[in-house]
């Protein structure tokens, strides 16, 4: 049945063509058959070396319209902080009782913050949450005396990117049942993101590539300067 439904949706899309940001929109939208809310996804191929320190691309931008995905927070913080967490909504709030846990292989959160006094302790659980993105990060604003709002933020939408080792960097940019509007204002959000986020050392064609899809539809190239030239207006 899945194999019926993608050659269906395989047929609406043409692979020769670079679509404008609306039209691509809605076919992935149209497309998006699944019996779950996809995601709708966002992969830009950037013309960056990450291998070279100075040509890194990693940041934080918050979506206008949320993920519409549900974001657990785990936070590092003791007394009032940890108050302020919980007040947030953060789900795991806690100091050394929180580095047991997660060492003992309780990582049910998306998203950790701490509060820069807290650091020495999470440093220890580095090899735990640096592979998996989790490392709280000053850049990223996820170590911070102001928890409540980095709380809220996480909660409220705001997505993590980071370019991998071919230059690629992909994150999702809300569900497929959201509006067209609402979609298009969240890729905006997201592509302006990384165009400030242009290395110094990066050379050349900075945004080469970008395409759109839902989780289980078909992949759409968009029209990168057409793109580039709506963020900028």
């Amino acid at each position: 049945m899945a194999g019926k439904r993608l050659k269906k949706a395989n047929a609406t899309v043409d692979r020769n063509k670079f679509y404008a940001l609306d039209e691509a929109v809605q076919s992935v939208k149209g497309n998006a058959t699944a019996k779950f809310d996809e995601t709708v996804e966002i992969a830009m191929n950037l013309g960056i070396d990450p291998r070279h320190a100075d040509q890194m691309v990693r940041g934080m931008v918050q979506l206008p319209n949320g993920t519409g995905k549900t974001v657990r927070v785990a936070v590092f913080a003791r007394g009032a902080k940890a108050d302020e967490a919980l007040a947030a909504g953060a789900e795991l709030v806690g100091a050394e009782d929180l580095a047991d846990k997660i060492q003992a292989g309780e990582m049910n959160f998306d998203r950790c913050i701490a509060t820069p006094d807290m650091m020495a302790l999470v440093g220890r659980l580095g090899k735990v949450l640096g592979p998996r993105g989790l490392m709280p990060n000053p850049k990223l604003g996820t170590v911070t005396m102001n928890v409540g709002e980095a709380v809220k933020s996480a909660k409220g939408g705001s997505v993590e990117f980071r370019a991998e080792k071919t230059g690629i960097v992909h994150a999702g940019v809300g569900k497929a049942s959201f509006s067209q509007e609402a979609l298009a204002e969240n890729i905006k959000a997201f592509v302006g993101a990384i165009n400030r986020a242009k290395p110094t050392g990066a050379k050349g064609t900075y945004i080469e590539k970008v395409s759109l899809s839902s989780s289980m539809g078909p992949g759409l190239k968009l029209d990168v300067a057409a793109l580039v030239a709506s963020i900028s207006a």
